[in-house]
């Protein structure tokens, strides 16, 4: 799942520390793809300090909710029904279809959660704003990460960018699916190309927008 999603199960959650965790693990990816960090192998390490202990719940979350959602039948179907819509537009491109139904799937969630006002962008933003920068330090070097700089880089500059305001629109869905093919592939899409998968998202959506909660429902049962 992506940010939002993953925040929707801590939209009513007022720890700001557990929301920065919950999305870390996505950061963190974003910010040095080489680097790996286990926290849950030594969670002793956290459990003193209450403000790392929360991090390390939200890193935890985060987990378990991944793997609840990617083992379940609506991410096996949904996946396929985007990946059968967008075949037909992908023509020679080098972009493996199922990796960009798999992204697919997982940002459009979140641009439904957007639309249907299921989230608060500005209150994940003022949550991320509001986490205790410290604690958060002190987690990343006990998870034995070197360097944090390239870490608080991206974090700084995803909270001041706001990002996630442009998922409001399905065509900037496309522009985001481009730039994360970009980090794999060179030249991924034409100009044609994003612009039919742009109309076929818009497709997809429409389908995908009566029956989108069920996942959230689903998982919010078993984390319970």
């Amino acid at each position: 799942m992506n940010f939002l999603s993953h925040y929707y199960f801590e939209r009513n959650n007022g720890d700001a520390n557990m929301i920065i965790g919950v999305v870390m693990p996505d950061f963190i990816k974003n910010a040095d793809k080489g680097t790996n960090l286990y926290p849950t192998k030594v969670p002793h390490l956290f459990i003193q300090d209450d403000k790392q202990f929360s991090v390390y719940k939200g890193w935890t979350r985060h987990i378990k909710v991944d793997a609840l959602f990617h083992s379940s039948d609506f991410f096996t179907y949904q996946t396929q029904q985007l990946k059968q819509l967008l075949l037909p537009i992908m023509g020679n491109t080098v972009v493996k279809p199922f990796f960009l139904a798999h992204i697919g799937v997982e940002l459009i969630l979140d641009h439904l959660l957007i639309l249907n006002g299921k989230v608060n962008i500005g209150l994940f933003y003022d949550a991320l704003a509001a986490s205790d920068k410290v604690a958060v330090e002190r987690f990343l070097l006990n998870c034995k990460m070197d360097n944090t700089t390239a870490f608080f880089n991206f974090l700084n500059g995803f909270i001041s960018s706001r990002y996630l305001f442009s998922y409001q629109k399905i065509e900037n869905i496309s522009t985001a699916l481009n730039r994360i093919c970009m980090r794999i592939w060179n030249n991924p899409f034409t100009e044609a190309q994003l612009a039919l998968l742009t109309k076929q998202l818009i497709v997809f959506v429409k389908k995908m927008n009566c029956e989108y909660l069920s996942i959230f429902d689903e998982i919010e049962h078993q984390l319970k």
